[in-house]
């Protein structure tokens, strides 16, 4: 009975596990990137993302002053932070970023991004966030 409570809960930390004890994820190299690919075509200062929300994933301090409401990344909390939400589908299907499927507002569309990428983004926010 103890062993199999244990494992119950053993199992249950493994995430916590992988993310703590996992490389540094940094920004330049392995975050960028992803931005780039995937995100700058409408968040580049003037597209269409930048237009409706004021928000440019063209450099670091773009990214971390947010948009025209207020910052999208809390260093150190994915969980609170907007961006993640978005790019994770843990939002609204009609706002969820990129905008890959018809019922999305945004008039571009893009590829949705991989588990592993939204996983690099993720831990990169809950490492700090920071610009490396």
């Amino acid at each position: 009975m103890h062993n199999r409570i244990y494992s119950i809960i053993f199992v249950a930390a493994i995430p916590f596990f992988s993310i703590s004890c996992s490389k540094p994820v940094s920004f330049n190299k392995d975050v960028k990137p992803i931005l780039v690919a995937n995100c700058l075509i409408c968040h580049d200062g003037s597209g269409e993302g930048s237009a409706a929300s004021g928000f440019s994933v063209k450099t670091y301090n773009s990214l971390m002053q947010g948009t025209k409401y207020g910052s999208v990344i809390v260093p150190g909390s994915s969980v609170s932070s907007t961006l993640y939400r978005l790019i994770a589908h843990k939002v609204d299907p009609k706002i969820q970023m990129p905008p890959h499927h018809d019922e999305g507002l945004a008039k571009g569309r893009e590829d949705e991004l991989t588990p592993r990428q939204i996983t690099t983004i993720e831990m990169w926010i809950d490492q700090g966030a920071k610009n490396n």
